[in-house]
């Protein structure tokens, strides 16, 4: 089927989209043909190689594939983009200008803040970039990736994106759930959730992350229904410290649902945890998280009809050098109802847009969600969060680098803006001495219930 590009009411629509496909989820793997284009007009990922028509959007030459001079591993990322100026920022003053190329949730916080919010924007970079052998998987996997059930799981794929030339809104989500984030991941970071006013305590949380599909060789009929093994430790403060999440990700969420258990310092028990999931609250997060709102999107899809809407050129978030600096304090950063835009930077990239209207016979906070999706990576980068009334309610924005170490690219920080509230949750905080960590040598015995008890009894 042709995957063409038609452009209307300034969103680019592909061809499938246009056709009103994008809801039957029965469609999966492309032909030899189709696949052919990846590596060559498509990007091995699947993401439009060319740059578009006039030049804002540059053609893709494989991201950042050497680290900028002075850089060795271990050090904060630098900043290879420093001497970029800003072409021009967007304020509530001259929104409507730009309207075509922001989405609902950005406009609304132009308009709650439109003494403190906006958007500089800067010259594109595309510096997604990831290791061979995930290229090689999402170009083996194009033809042989399938949904499962009502696109609540996956089959015949591994390691890499499963679906690099999606045919449906499902697959999408897919690429984005399963996008390679390293082998395992450590992260040592902070969660603050301010008041209106913008007072804040940091919870700081450790995490290591065991990403069995993105283990070399993987293949999703050979490891267990295992997406992920996930364990989250509160270091502090004092009344939250010592309280333990453990998930089981699965890939299937038809067959086997997501596994989680909680170990209670006071209690000294693991107990399970059913409600580590959907619209329940995230670990700390004051209310102003979901679980399945950590990495803007995470967990089982089966509550929403996700719809393709196509592409669409966008000023999104990108390369948050700027923000990761080790140079800046928590305090330079948090502020009343927003981070600080200062140390923000946007640019012009082509993004997929997925909508998701909840299911009849389901519910969620969140009645319609849409997310932004940024071609060159699977990574949601953006989210408008509706609610029951059609109303916009939280806007969620993920502030990304490409790590060079590695190479991937991943936020550096995210946000969820409620804009009824006046609050907002800013998660990965880690400028103050700790960064990542990517494939440091994990064993899958320490990801299970009894590893937790021991792990809280020490």
């Amino acid at each position: 089927m042709s995957n063409k590009t038609m452009h209307w009411g300034g969103v680019c629509l592909s061809g499938i989209a246009a056709l009103g496909i994008w809801a039957n989820t029965s469609l999966a793997k492309v032909s030899e043909s189709e696949a052919a284009k990846l590596g060559k007009t498509l990007t091995p990922l699947g993401a439009e190689m060319a740059g578009n028509a006039d030049g804002s959007i540059p053609a893709w030459t494989g991201g950042i594939t050497t680290p900028p001079a002075g850089y060795s591993p271990g050090m904060f990322h630098l900043d290879p983009y420093a001497d970029d100026a800003v072409l021009f920022t967007i304020t509530a003053a001259n929104a409507d200008q730009y309207r075509s190329m922001l989405s609902d949730g950005q406009v609304a916080m132009l308009e709650r803040y439109p003494d403190t919010w906006k958007m500089d924007v800067y010259p594109t970079h595309r510096s997604a970039a990831y290791p061979q052998s995930i290229y090689d998987a999402a170009m083996a996997n194009a033809t042989t990736a399938e949904l499962t059930g009502d696109g609540n799981g996956i089959k015949n794929a591994g390691e890499g994106a499963p679906f690099p030339i999606p045919q449906n809104g499902a697959e999408v989500v897919w690429n984005h759930l399963v996008r390679y984030r390293g082998e395992t991941t450590i992260h040592k970071l902070g969660q603050v959730a301010p008041t209106a006013g913008g007072s804040y305590t940091i919870v700081n949380l450790d995490e290591s992350v065991f990403w069995k599909y993105a283990q070399p060789g993987s293949r999703v009929e050979t490891i267990g229904n295992r997406l992920a093994y996930f364990l989250q430790t509160v270091t502090s403060p004092a009344r939250l410290a010592g309280s333990i999440l453990l998930v089981h990700e699965t890939l299937n969420q038809d067959t086997e649902p997501r596994k989680a258990w909680v170990y209670n310092p006071g209690q000294r028990r693991v107990r399970r945890a059913p409600n580590v999931a959907y619209d329940n609250p995230g670990t700390a997060s004051d209310g102003q998280r979901t679980s399945d709102q950590l990495d803007l999107f995470n967990g089982a899809p089966d509550r929403y009809n996700w719809e393709l809407k196509g592409k669409r050129e966008m000023y999104i978030p990108y390369n948050a050098y700027a923000l990761h600096s080790d140079k800046l304090k928590y305090d330079d950063i948090i502020k009343a109802g927003h981070v600080n835009p200062q140390h923000l930077r946007y640019e012009k990239h082509r993004v997929w847009v997925v909508d998701g209207t909840t299911k009849e016979g389901t519910n969620h906070v969140y009645a319609r969600r849409t997310f932004y999706v940024d071609e060159d990576s699977w990574q949601i980068v953006m989210v408008d969060q509706y609610d029951g009334r059609g109303q916009i309610w939280q806007f969620s924005e993920a502030y990304c680098i490409n790590y060079y170490d590695q190479p991937l690219f991943w936020d550096t920080l995210q946000c969820h803006y409620d804009l009824q509230n006046g609050r907002y949750l800013a998660y990965g905080l880690n400028n103050e001495g700790v960064i990542e960590k990517f494939n440091e040598p994990m064993d899958e015995g320490d990801f299970t219930p009894e590893a937790l008890r021991r792990a809280g009894r020490r």
